[in-house]
């Protein structure tokens, strides 16, 4: 198959039975262009590595050196396929025009809610991470299913919002949001509207932000960089 570059990845799709979301530290944002550069030639100059790997995207961050990726996957054993026969030689062509570069935080997550399908071509995405203090899969989706009424309860929803999509990580310790924003202007915006974060005051929210067990987390701003899939040539 070949290599297919398109404006961003489809969240939703549901062949994607796993997503795999990590972050790099290339420390500037001049490595970081040359990352992205290095990655879109490590990649499309190859044939698509594995009919399991479903699209794979590269977001800029805010401080400009440091990457978020995320990919999807069909299965758990696509990826090892991947890893076993087609990921080395991609990553030391990669090391090799940066050498340096940290690799942080290898997670598996699965899709499981969505507050919409997509649309708009997104300025921002900003993804919220959250950690719990232990292994519970109930608890996750409890936690999502809050923000869900508590979005769905809003008075004065933040405009400037396009999509969030929620992922459970498979170890049952943490959720990832992957959101759609207009812009990044439009996401600082929401948060320096009253209230506790992103929505306003409402009992629904004070739920999600004080419930039990989150031991950690954080909120980071990138800009789509580069997104692929495979192509339909042969």
């Amino acid at each position: 198959m070949t290599v297919e570059f398109v404006s961003r990845p489809d969240v939703t799709r549901a062949d994607a039975g796993l997503v795999k979301a990590s972050t790099w530290d290339v420390g500037t944002p001049e490595r970081g262009r040359l990352t992205v550069e290095a990655i879109r030639a490590a990649w499309g100059t190859r044939r698509w590595p594995h009919p399991g790997l479903l699209s794979y995207s590269v977001y800029t961050g805010e401080d400009g050196g440091t990457l978020f990726h995320y990919s999807q996957w069909t299965g758990e054993e696509s990826y090892r396929e991947f890893v076993r026969d087609g990921r080395v030689a991609r990553n030391a062509e990669i090391d090799a025009a940066v050498p340096g570069i940290e690799r942080l935080g290898l997670h598996t997550y699965e899709l499981y809610r969505s507050s919409s399908p997509g649309g708009r071509e997104p300025g921002c995405v900003v993804v919220v991470d959250v950690e719990f203090d232990g292994a519970d899969k109930a608890r996750q989706r409890d936690w999502v299913d809050g923000v869900f009424e508590a979005l769905g309860t809003d008075p004065a929803p933040a405009p400037g919002g396009l999509a969030g999509h929620f992922h459970v990580s498979t170890d049952g310790t943490r959720v990832l949001n992957y959101a759609e924003w207009e812009s990044a202007q439009a996401h600082i915006d929401a948060l320096a509207a009253p209230g506790n974060g992103i929505g306003s005051r409402t009992p629904q929210w004070e739920r999600v932000q004080s419930y039990p067990g989150i031991a950690g987390g954080g909120v980071r701003r990138y800009t789509p960089a580069l997104s692929l899939r495979p192509g339909e040539g042969g």
